[in-house]
């Protein structure tokens, strides 16, 4: 599966920004494109249309930082959609996948995570939302249909995106499923551009693009999306209805690696947390 290229996501940000929405007066009635055609991107941005094309078509050199930033501000692009764009800008259009080895998690996270103890739901997560270690509270909060020692071994791992769109159970945890759906399809864009080489991230895209139809229609949209805080509303099986957010931490030296902790809305949903020790 093509995951992406720095011309397929220039087209699909170029779609979307219509002539008005740049102060253009389109000629004529009739438009062959649905946004802003290339000829006029690239006066916009500044370039030829020739340079431009050849963007679009990945039959390129390393285009410059004032050339992205540019194209960014003109079709409007969110900061992790910049960051996306300039990634996507560094590597071949058809990178050369390799086997990543298995990850490791980081040991200041897991210093991080140990602290928490159980006073607040907490789950390690690898580059590709792989769960690399929880505590107890995060356990039982996140996935108490599988087993707590899941994560310790690389062949039992839970999967967060695979479960999120696959697992029925897991799925129908979220109030707000669709909501995070879009966050989870473009985190996974994000990251694919981070790492455009990893055959296990591409597999992992490749599977979902093919059992989920609900994320095949995300991936089509081309957005992109960072995970760093937001709205988590679960219906759990045990402790009912709460309202949480996210919040992720990072360590600069070891960003594959996050902890995502889960704070409580609201009093009913901190009484509930307390609940967890004995689920």
């Amino acid at each position: 599966m093509n995951i992406d290229s720095l011309g397929a996501f220039l087209k699909s940000r170029r779609d979307r920004v219509t002539p008005d929405a740049v102060g253009l007066r389109p000629f004529g009635t009739s438009r062959r494109v649905p946004g802003l055609r290339r000829e006029e991107l690239a006066q916009l941005a500044g370039m030829s249309v020739g340079y431009y094309t050849r963007l679009e078509q990945d039959h390129r050199g390393t285009a410059s930082d004032q050339v992205l930033d540019a194209l960014a501000r003109v079709l409007r692009l969110s900061d992790a959609e910049a960051t996306h764009l300039r990634n996507l800008s560094r590597h071949p259009a058809e990178p050369r996948l390799r086997r990543p080895e298995p990850e490791t998690p980081d040991a200041r996270v897991m210093t991080l995570l140990h602290s928490l103890h159980d006073s607040l739901p907490a789950v390690v997560l690898g580059r590709r939302g792989d769960v690399l270690a929880w505590n107890r509270a995060g356990h039982a909060l996140m996935a108490g249909h599988l087993s707590f020692q899941a994560p310790f071994e690389e062949e039992t791992r839970p999967s967060i995106p695979h479960m999120f769109f696959l697992d029925e159970r897991h799925r129908n945890l979220y109030r707000n499923w669709e909501e995070l759906a879009h966050t989870h399809a473009g985190y996974l864009r994000l990251t694919a551009g981070r790492y455009p080489t990893d055959a296990r991230l591409a597999e992992l895209i490749g599977g979902l693009a093919m059992r989920s139809p609900d994320f095949t229609s995300l991936w089509a949209t081309g957005d992109v999306a960072d995970c760093t805080a937001g709205p988590m509303r679960l219906r759990h099986p045990e402790i009912g209805d709460v309202d949480l957010e996210y919040q992720v931490w990072l360590q600069p030296d070891c960003p594959d690696h996050r902890l995502e902790v889960y704070t409580p809305g609201d009093p009913a949903s901190s009484d509930a947390l307390k609940l967890l020790d004995s689920v």
